[in-house]
């Protein structure tokens, strides 16, 4: 790689860096918002709260790297244009097609990125989240009953507890159980404890007393106790943890095992998600083939820009969102995909001819001139308004 291309390169990934950085945060915040839930509602810690959150951010990083990537090659060759680094290299005999290698080589590095995202690192982090989300349910105990709220384990069973303590001690347990339609039971204990072992979860209670109102009877059993074990296994079990198709790894996609029961329900969907998958990594070579078509041809600095940006963002947007519709429709027929491949093959053959035979795209002449016309109209106005303003 020679020293135009090391620049043009590093140029290029330090500004994907930061962009992917910005957009994955900001996006990143949105969602993790909904979840916030998982720490007031459930009582989980933040620690908790950011890995559950963090794991979902490959997913995100597989859709806004190619959109990244576009943005970087575009502040690159505007950057380049503005310094009009790109007509000296033109008339040093650089073609655009030459222009466009190191670019390429940046392309290369991101779809690999994108490659490894989607293969494992998505689909894992997405397993590690179903997982986590097990055992969350399965720790409820120690984690849904607040301090001072009623918590409702199940329908017609209320736990309360006034305090808790470090140690996991918890302080005035209040259990009001009618689950029995032919009977309600109520405790009270001064403090307990949560135990689990091999027979189960259990909430140990100590200095209590039971109350047994049983249908039929006026006055209800009361037994004082000094140490007395409730039953929450049925609560504390966690569930069968089972991957879902955007779960499975690329692999798993491709070579489906022949006795997987999703598999055999929904094979149209594992052919779908692989298509989805490989195609992830061919975005990348799309919007920097579309950038480069717009912005990369050398011109004149009194020729404007802002039509090619434009135009770049306009066909990028048409060409991803046509991807997705793709993508949707071939959940139900998986010869869709082949349409999809051809799209974004047509795509970067476009881009690559465009570059190869140095055409310029500008805006037709009447369209420049009549923006131009409704921009002195816009700057007539406004002098117009100022003195009537001022006057006012």
């Amino acid at each position: 790689m020679g020293s135009v291309d090391s620049y043009i390169f590093r140029t290029t990934m330090t500004s994907f860096a930061v962009v992917l950085a910005s957009l994955t945060g900001v996006i990143w915040i949105t969602q993790a918002l909904r979840g916030i839930d998982l720490m007031t509602s459930q009582g989980q810690t933040i620690v908790t709260f950011l890995g559950l959150t963090g794991l979902a951010v490959p997913v995100l990083i597989l859709v806004i790297a190619p959109v990244a990537l576009m943005i970087a090659v575009a502040h690159s060759l505007n950057r380049l244009a503005t310094d009009s680094e790109i007509i000296v290299m033109n008339a040093a005999g650089l073609s655009p097609i030459r222009l466009f290698r190191p670019f390429i080589y940046a392309t290369i590095a991101v779809s690999i990125l994108v490659t490894v995202i989607s293969a494992y690192i998505a689909p894992d982090g997405l397993r590690r989240i179903s997982r986590w989300d097990s055992e969350i349910t399965a720790d409820i105990l120690a984690n849904i009953l607040q301090p001072g709220r009623f918590a409702q384990i199940e329908p017609n069973l209320t736990i309360r507890v006034r305090e808790r303590q470090p140690g996991g001690l918890l302080v005035g347990v209040f259990i009001d159980d009618r689950r029995d339609p032919k009977e309600r039971v109520s405790i009270i204990a001064d403090h307990g404890s949560v135990v689990k072992n091999d027979d189960g979860s259990f909430l140990v209670l100590e200095d209590g007393n039971l109350q047994r109102f049983e249908v039929g009877k006026n006055d209800p059993a009361l037994v004082a106790f000094s140490r007395y074990a409730f039953d929450m296994s049925k609560f504390s079990r966690a569930r069968d943890v089972t991957y879902g198709i955007r779960e499975r790894y690329l692999w798993e996609l491709m070579w489906p095992a022949e006795e997987d029961p999703l598999y055999i329900a929904l094979p149209v969907r594992f052919r779908a998600e692989m298509h989805e998958r490989l195609l992830a990594s061919v975005y990348p070579f799309v919007f920097t083939s579309i950038a480069f078509m717009f912005l990369g041809l050398p011109r004149t600095t009194r020729q404007s820009r802002n039509f090619s940006m434009v135009g770049a963002i306009f066909v990028a947007f048409a060409v991803r969102l046509a991807g997705f519709a793709c993508s949707v429709m071939t959940n139900n027929t998986l010869w869709v995909a082949a349409v999809q491949y051809l799209l974004l093959a047509a795509a970067i053959s476009g881009g690559v001819w465009v570059i190869a035979r140095h055409v310029v795209i500008e805006p037709p002449a009447k369209l420049t001139e009549g923006l131009d016309a409704l921009s002195a109209s816009l700057a007539r106005l406004v002098r117009r308004m100022q003195p009537s303003e001022s006057g006012a």
